[in-house]
């Protein structure tokens, strides 16, 4: 039996295989899908040594893709340069596991969305999508089964992106016009780092948008709770819409 078929997980970390990769292509991401799992280890090279992390990444420069076993413990690691037979699998090419992913997080988008998402995956430069704020705080809010597969990890930065940008004011009214997904996916925004690191002048949110990312996140995200009771600064309520 080769030491690799007890896998059932993939990490694949820094660096890349062959080429430039796509705009956007995910730093670090997993592979849980027993298909894929099974495509790694028939092209995994049979000269890799023992099993273990092998390489630091530290740099930058080097990478590499880590082989687990159901219980977590890891059982094989190759470094990306040493891993041209699996470049094909981990490139973000037409074939690779990457661009099928992508295709896969395309296609979940919502449907005023899904134009965007697929051109980010092709690569392209989609411009910026004329959509309402509260849908991409939808999209950003989704349920995803493996929370840190490629897939997951562009849908969790391109809503990410979208919104960092944007004034304050308009992503407070927002939070008071998403949906209970939308909800999830606003705390997780005011609670990262692309809002909590905006000067103090723009992290002033209404009472009711404030009221309502507190109240959802005291019931369905505990964890980041504290962060938003400290970074989320008070301001005068405003119930008119600014045109």
């Amino acid at each position: 039996m080769k030491p690799t078929s007890r896998a059932v997980r993939a990490l694949v970390r820094g660096g890349r295989t062959t080429g430039q990769p796509l705009p956007h292509h995910p730093a670090e991401y997993e592979i849980h899908d027993p298909g894929e799992i099974g495509d790694l280890l028939a092209a995994w090279p049979r000269d890799t040594g023992s099993g273990g992390p092998l390489v630091c990444a530290c740099s930058g420069h080097e990478g590499f893709v880590t082989l687990y076993e159901a219980s977590g413990q890891s059982v094989r690691t190759l470094p990306l340069s040493r891993a041209e037979p699996l470049a094909h699998l981990l490139g973000p090419t037409a074939e690779g596991i990457p661009a099928r992913h992508r295709a896969r997080w395309a296609r979940a988008a919502p449907g005023p969305l899904r134009a965007y998402a697929e051109a980010v995956a092709r690569g392209k430069d989609p411009g910026r999508p004329a959509v309402p704020l509260a849908l991409v705080f939808t999209w950003l809010g989704t349920r995803r089964e493996h929370e840190a597969d490629a897939a997951s990890v562009l849908a969790v930065e391109a809503p990410m992106r979208l919104l960092a940008d944007e004034p304050t004011a308009d992503l407070a009214w927002a939070v008071r016009e998403t949906d209970r997904g939308g909800l999830d996916g606003a705390v997780r925004f005011f609670a990262g780092d692309a809002f909590t690191t905006r000067h103090p002048k723009r992290r002033r949110v209404p009472d009711t948008a404030r009221d309502l990312l507190l109240r959802y996140a005291r019931s369905h995200r505990p964890a980041d709770l504290a962060v938003l009771e400290r970074r989320l600064l008070r301001a005068p309520d405003d119930r008119v819409r600014r045109s």
